[in-house]
């Protein structure tokens, strides 16, 4: 079982970052972590455990991140928090998000939404077209426009 630490370093140490544990602290302060980066797994929460995945996904700059109902086990405060985190990261990052959700709440926080049906594009259409709308920046899942 790895730390905190030790997760988030793990692609930078693969990707050759010879500054691997330096580089994983860093992101482990952006996502809040610098006070549990010496922690494992079963010493953080369900949120801390995801913000760690999070700063571990986003380690390597990747141009595309591919993230999979990221909400999905958490409670809506935490679902929250992470969701304002990825978000950030991505635009701070530069990263393209592709958000995966059965959440129709957390599907107005994307600049376009593709819908699936039968293992089919049902829909294609930007989120200004949606209850959000891109410009209007993000809103707390159920919040109403």
């Amino acid at each position: 079982t790895l730390t905190a630490l030790e997760n988030v370093a793990v692609p930078l140490e693969l990707n050759g970052d010879d500054h691997a544990r330096a580089g994983a602290a860093e992101l482990l302060a952006e996502v809040g972590l610098h006070d549990r980066q010496f922690h494992y797994p079963v010493q953080l929460s369900g949120g801390e455990q995801q913000r760690v995945a999070v700063a571990r996904a986003f380690a390597c700059r990747p141009p595309i991140l591919l993230a999979d109902e990221p909400t999905g086990n958490l409670d809506s405060a935490a679902g929250r928090q992470v969701i304002d985190l990825i978000l950030s990261l991505h635009r701070d990052h530069g990263s393209t998000l592709v958000l995966v959700t059965h959440d129709p709440a957390l599907a107005t926080y994307a600049e376009r939404i593709i819908t699936l049906r039968d293992g089919r594009i049902a829909s294609d259409v930007p989120a200004t077209a949606g209850p959000r709308g891109a410009a209007s920046g993000p809103r707390s899942p159920g919040e109403q426009p």
